[in-house]
């Protein structure tokens, strides 16, 4: 589904050809085709109906009546002639970043972006290739245009496309998300085909020739210092004059490329991590060991979790089930009481000091063995789950062996109802205790003692 609506945006809101969308969403052409004629059936393009989730898309398209006859439409130009293309890479130069503590150097990678028709170009420096950096040098590369391309052109570096192939290049997550944010597709290059990026290889050889090798003599201390000295040489570079030709990057893009931008969304992207866990039977999902509810009904569910800095949602076949506000506290759990099944609510009335309470009544083991139950346990209503079982067994157990096999359990280590239940079931309550082992004795004539030791005694040969 998410492809499938992929698709459609990419048709109906940018115009792309089926050949462009294929390559963009990583599928075959005939399913791109076969995806646009059942939603012309349908009547359904892009932006979908306020308030339809994945299954309404799946039935209008898929299983249910044809809202109209199929009409042919006539074919969208090729975009690709146009010059509202962004060409994205990374130059195989670095600069050295120095620790002002003397620590070592970092190497800067450094990003290009060029535009299709005037060669105005964008660059910066940045920590990695990694995912947080190649998002963020596209959001100020769009901040710099001050506006969006139609296409985003990139390399298939691992770091945008997670499977790299020369017909159906898949998007990482993130990287899609991006787009879909600043309404742009993406378009990577294929493999071995060097026309594809030969704009931006371009670019990049004038940046390491015109910025990088500028600055091969400089030394610095922060990205901050690194990405100020190359703004300025990057304003030079946009408007140092062409030789063969009038006007410079700068006057070519106010003619040519800032026209056919798109206008910048309100708000910034927002960096977005995607996972996919299976939801545990305590119904909640780890991330950075913080743990986060879920509705209990999805236990055992395949479940997509998208975090940011500030939030962490999940979604089940494309629905959003749970919504938290992110938190850092390791091996803490944030829990919506409307996720618990009803038992486990019923259990939240019951306070650890009534619990407590009842367990004093049976002995100062059992007490013990509660209190160091609902410690060890991240989710409160889990050490209830273990007490209250503790509770049940004595129902079929005189008190005197549930405080048996508490002070047992106490003494193994094994502080949890299934060990309880498994001592009492077996009788090994009604065992004593394993005496510990005897520890040597302190006195022993070949002993020396402390004042052998003392250092303001003449040394002796033995």
């Amino acid at each position: 589904m998410r492809k499938l609506k992929e698709v459609l945006r990419l048709r109906y809101e940018l115009g792309l050809g089926q050949r462009q969308i294929a390559r963009s969403c990583s599928i075959a052409q005939g399913t791109v085709s076969g995806y646009l004629k059942r939603a012309e059936t349908a009547g359904v393009s892009w932006p979908l109906p306020e308030g339809w989730n994945d299954r309404q898309l799946e039935a209008a398209l898929f299983g249910g009546t044809p809202r109209r006859a199929y009409e042919t439409r006539k074919p969208q130009p090729d975009f690709a002639q146009l010059g509202e293309k962004l060409f994205v890479d990374y130059a195989g130069a670095t600069i050295p970043v120095h620790d002002p503590q003397g620590g070592p150097e970092r190497q800067a990678s450094i990003f290009v972006a060029v535009l299709g028709a005037s060669n105005y170009t964008y660059a910066e420096a940045t920590e990695s290739q990694e995912l947080e950096h190649w998002i963020g040098s596209h959001i100020r590369a769009f901040e710099f245009l001050g506006g969006v391309p139609k296409l985003v052109i990139p390399d298939n570096t691992r770091t945008g496309v997670s499977r790299a192939c020369r017909y159906e290049p898949d998007l990482n997550r993130t990287y899609h998300e991006l787009a879909m944010h600043y309404g742009v597709g993406v378009l990577p290059t294929r493999p071995y085909k060097p026309r594809d990026k030969a704009k931006v290889e371009t670019g990049v050889q004038i940046v390491q020739r015109w910025i990088v090798a500028a600055l091969r003599h400089r030394k610095f201390f922060s990205l901050a210092e690194l990405n100020q000295a190359i703004r300025e040489l990057l304003d030079k570079l946009n408007q140092r004059p062409f030789r063969q030709r009038p006007g410079c990057r700068a006057s070519l893009f106010q003619e040519l490329d800032r026209p056919a931008l798109g206008p910048l969304p309100r708000e910034r992207f927002e960096l977005q991590q995607w996972a996919t866990a299976r939801l545990n039977i305590d119904y909640h999902v780890e991330i950075d060991r913080h743990y986060y509810s879920v509705p209990y009904v999805l236990t055992g569910q395949v479940v997509e979790i998208r975090s940011t800095l500030s939030t962490v949602e999940i979604f089940h076949r494309g629905e959003r089930v749970a919504s938290h506000v992110r938190s850092h506290l390791p091996y803490k759990a944030t829990t919506v009481n409307e996720h618990r099944p009803k038992s486990h609510q019923q259990h939240l009335a019951w306070p650890p000091s009534r619990l407590l309470h009842w367990a004093q009544s049976v002995g100062p083991s059992t007490a013990q063995l509660f209190k160091a139950i609902l410690e060890s346990k991240p989710h409160p209503e889990m050490g209830y789950r273990s007490c209250l079982g503790i509770l049940r067994l004595g129902q079929r157990y005189s008190t005197e062996r549930v405080e048996a096999a508490a002070a047992r359990a106490l003494a193994t280590g094994a502080c949890s109802y299934q060990s309880v239940k498994s001592m009492l079931e077996r009788g090994l309550d009604r065992q004593p205790l394993e005496a510990p082992a005897p520890r040597p004795p302190l006195e022993h004539d070949n002993l020396r003692g402390a004042a052998y030791f003392d250092p303001s005694d003449t040394p002796r040969l033995l």
